[in-house]
């Protein structure tokens, strides 16, 4: 089944099926993403749950390595903190003891205080998402977009802030240096409508691209 709009929106990602789809047009109207999908084979879906957990484990992540963001957020879960109402109870205290900075206690308390209409998000335009999101507190661009293309399954949303996929456009297109925020925000308007499965791809070529170099 292909991705379909919803409710006059962009198209949605659902399943593997729309990450094909996508894969396919890229590949048919750029050589370099053709070269891409060549060297990765099939292209991961990568959804997940939307709501407060999902932006809540993505404050979590905020630059510590994969390995600490699972364990601490292992221990948020544990302690019931994947709720709102549980975060807004809690003290300072028992926040930082699952491993949270000072800073990161204050983004979570500003998020279960936000009152984000979560259901709402589903059916808001893309950089309606993006606005409403980012007036939070420790939420920055890069997060909503994040949480737009993987929870919410927009297919036409990217993240160009993001390093990795700035590394892998520089690989992938024979780049003199990796390209800035604004440059690849500019690159990746060519792979509309579907620049959330452009990311999917990039980060896919990046993991190949560095396992070959590890082998070397």
């Amino acid at each position: 089944m292909s991705a379909a709009p919803a409710q006059g929106l962009g198209r949605i990602i659902h399943s593997p099926a729309c990450v094909a789809e996508g894969a396919a047009w890229l590949a048919a109207n750029c050589p370099q993403m053709a070269h891409a999908l060549e060297a990765c084979g099939e292209v991961p879906l990568r959804l997940k749950p939307d709501g407060f957990p999902a932006l809540l484990s993505a404050i979590v992540s905020q630059q510590v390595s994969v390995a600490s963001a699972a364990a601490i957020w292992a221990r948020v879960e544990a302690a019931g903190f994947a709720d709102p109402a549980q975060v807004r109870a809690a003290d300072d205290e028992a926040l930082r003891a699952c491993g949270l900075s000072r800073p990161k206690v204050r983004y979570a308390r500003a998020l279960a205080e936000a009152e984000v209409d979560y259901p709402a998000l589903r059916l808001a335009p893309d950089e309606e998402i993006i606005a409403t999101l980012t007036r939070i507190p420790g939420i920055g661009r890069w997060t909503a977009e994040i949480y737009a293309m993987f929870s919410l399954g927009r297919a036409d949303v990217f993240a160009p802030a993001d390093l990795a996929l700035q590394e892998s456009a520089r690989m992938l297109y024979g780049l003199p240096e990796r390209p800035s925020e604004k440059a690849l925000r500019a690159m990746a308007e060519a792979w509309s409508p579907w620049r959330a499965v452009a990311a999917r791809l990039l980060w896919a070529y990046f993991r190949v691209e560095k396992n070959r170099e590890g082998m070397l």
